[in-house]
């Protein structure tokens, strides 16, 4: 496997973090921290890149909060400074980790997204009789650090460059620990308890690791189990066949591999078929169409709801209001959707 030298000075480099500030503060320049870096955006910079330059950089405090949508997630923001090294991290080593992803890995990838997720796991369900749907229990907290430097050092040979990567892995460090139910795997002793494991929510480094993290699982499962028919999307995985029995073996390998990784998945998964429709982001997929799952659409109401109030007490403006419908719009649209956007906006006059 080729190995990557001297990549910590392109982290640096001037071009590099000027791209990773604008990458950075894209769509935020109007909050307080981005504002606030983006005063004396030329002097900041230097100093951060004088700061990456002598290895003296260190990152700052994680400012955490919960979202309950789709479900109850501890998100951990940190200070834009750090956004900014992220993303300049992520400039130089990501495209060489991208060519060795699978072509059905879905999250977090240029090009790819949640739709075409759906599109093609769509488009296996037209091709294949049963699914296997399998979803990582606790997954950002569960992941590794020993086992994901080990990952990344098998391209990575730049002791820099690793070093810059161990400074945010401990930055995350505790973050998701009360998110985290300890697991014994065969041949753990009790200092097992101990491992650092878990990668922040919300962090680009975070969502570009799990790809990583996972693209052993996603090679074994194309390579070793020779399963043709395969999406995954984050730490949701669909596998596809024709036979139930292939899937109830395909399950047990996958569980076993996925506990090299020091991963579980959560119980009750099981093979169905694709006529019966298969939850998956947010929708419910059939071989011939798909729909909203019903609490997506309550949520969305509540919220419309809320938005519609604080706009006619002129607390939020029309743009604002307008970007929240259409965004909306432009999701549930892959889907069967019609009549549910007309009841739902039929009353939405601004």
């Amino acid at each position: 496997m080729k190995t990557y030298k001297n990549l910590y000075a392109k982290v640096w480099e001037w071009q590099n973090l000027y791209l990773a500030y604008s990458k950075a503060r894209r769509g935020k320049r109007s909050r307080h921290p981005v504002a606030a870096f983006e005063y004396d955006q030329e002097e900041n910079l230097i100093r951060l890149q004088k700061e990456l330059q002598a290895q003296t950089y260190q990152p700052g405090a994680y400012h955490s909060f919960y979202i309950h949508e789709p479900k109850r997630r501890l998100i951990s923001a940190a200070p834009f400074r750090d956004r900014v090294v992220h993303h300049a991290l992520c400039n130089i080593i990501e495209p060489i980790f991208e060519r060795s992803f699978v072509f059905d890995s879905y999250a977090n990838r240029q090009g790819k997204g949640s739709h075409k997720a759906i599109d093609r796991a769509q488009q296996y369900a037209r091709n294949y009789k049963y699914v296997l749907q399998l979803d990582v229990r606790q997954f950002f907290p569960s992941i590794d650090h020993q086992i994901l430097r080990q990952i990344l050092q098998r391209k990575l040979a730049d002791s820099q460059l690793l070093g810059l990567i161990d400074l945010i892995l401990d930055s995350g460090v505790g973050v998701l620990a009360e998110q985290y139910q300890m697991h014994y795997f065969p041949g753990d002793d009790l200092f097992a308890v101990t491992r650092p494991r878990g990668l922040p929510i919300g962090n680009l480094t975070s969502q570009f690791w799990a790809n990583c993290y996972l693209n052993p699982l996603d090679h074994f499962v194309k390579r070793d189990l020779k399963c043709t028919a395969y999406v995954r999307y984050v730490d949701d995985l669909l596998l596809f066949a024709e036979e139930k029995e292939t899937l109830w073996q395909w399950q047990q390998a996958v569980i076993k591999k996925m506990a090299e990784l020091r991963l579980t998945i959560h119980p009750g998964a099981h093979p169905r078929p694709v006529t019966e429709g298969f939850p998956f982001l947010g929708f419910t997929v059939y071989p011939t169409h798909r729909r909203l799952k019903r609490r997506k659409g309550i949520y969305f109401q509540r919220k419309l709801k809320k938005q519609l109030s604080l706009y006619r007490a002129g607390e939020i403006e029309a743009k604002k209001l307008n970007a929240s419908i259409q965004g909306w719009i432009n999701h549930v649209r892959y889907g069967d959707t019609w009549g549910l956007r007309r009841a739902v906006l039929k009353h939405v006059v601004l």
